[in-house]
């Protein structure tokens, strides 16, 4: 079957369709044909090479979320998972493939009213936005400042953040700013923090990290909570706990988040309520664009360009 693989990291040619053995899938797992599969930040953060000390090394086949059907399954396996239509998680590869194997714990039914591209955009992205925000401890009324609100995480955190008294993002252009203000935004700022909005917030969203975050730890108000979700522009400078000590007598709290943490039976309803409302059309998980699985290298040149607005999806 048809995979892509990393064959050296850095820039998106580095990646090639290669030809793989079709998976079996062991005890507890299914096997899925797949016909969506979502491309994610952290799939651009592994083909950089920025998170390479976890052990990812050449031959790493990218992917984490993948919808299809339930073509098999393994031993202890009910069959009737058979010829169902789910969203599944890979694990931290595995994805970009015609074929994949998950465990069933980590298999979700997609609803009748639900498209697959959209269950890929939605399936991990709406509950990482849903646990970080208990993860922060967001209380109604407060203050958020999203960054990086163009990305599926943030596109979900701006939606599920409802009760804020204020809903500020980072974003690149006035178009993406418009189309984030239909989705609940309040203020919108440049990629600097710059704009109409508050001088402090007791909430940041980050899903960027790179060199400009200590900039943003000015912008906390007294108590406040920086998360970050996600290393998009590289890692954040080592000096960043000297930056946060000059606020001292603020209390701020800085943290990371990973849905790792989180246990599956409290993952599992949240999903699939955030499917059923995708469903009614009460949450929207934005496809930026559709793609075939060979064009996997163009789908991450506009993710290194700045050009996605949502998720893309592909397709094998």
């Amino acid at each position: 079957m048809k995979a892509v693989a990393v064959q050296t990291f850095g820039a998106p040619e580095g990646m090639a369709v290669i030809d793989i053995p079709e998976p079996t899938p062991g005890p507890g797992q299914v096997a899925i044909a797949i016909e969506a599969i979502g491309v994610g930040g952290v799939d651009a953060v592994i083909r950089r090479g920025t998170i390479g000390g976890y052990g990812f090394t050449t031959g790493h086949i990218l992917g984490s979320e993948v919808a299809g059907t339930v073509t098999a399954v393994g031993p202890e396996v009910d069959a009737s998972w058979i010829g169902e239509r789910v969203w599944a998680f890979t694990g931290q590869g595995g994805g970009y493939a015609e074929q994949a194997v998950a465990a069933v714990e980590h298999l979700e039914r997609i609803p009748s009213g639900l498209a697959l591209e959209t269950a890929v955009a939605l399936g991990n992205s709406g509950p990482v936005a849903h646990f970080a925000l208990q993860h922060v401890h967001f209380s109604p009324g407060e203050s958020v400042l999203i960054r990086g609100a163009a990305g599926s995480i943030g596109l979900l955190a701006v939606q599920l953040a409802t009760d804020a008294s204020a809903i500020a993002v980072t974003t690149s252009s006035p178009e993406r700013g418009r189309r984030l203000q239909e989705l609940g935004a309040t203020h919108i700022l440049d990629r600097s923090g710059a704009g109409d909005g508050p001088s402090t917030y007791d909430v940041i969203f980050d899903v960027i990290a790179g060199p400009e975050l200590p900039a943003f730890i000015p912008r906390l108000s007294p108590n406040g909570r920086l998360v970050l979700l996600g290393v998009v522009a590289g890692m954040p400078p080592a000096d960043l706990t000297s930056r946060l000590m000059q606020d001292f007598r603020k209390s701020l709290t800085l943290a990371t988040f990973s849905l790792d943490t989180v246990p599956q039976a409290a993952i599992q309803p949240v999903r699939r309520e955030q499917f059923a409302a995708a469903a009614r059309g009460e949450l929207n998980a934005v496809v930026h664009d559709v793609l075939t699985l060979d064009h996997a290298a163009k789908a991450h040149e506009q993710m290194d360009a700045g050009q996605v607005f949502g998720r893309i999806v592909l397709k094998p």
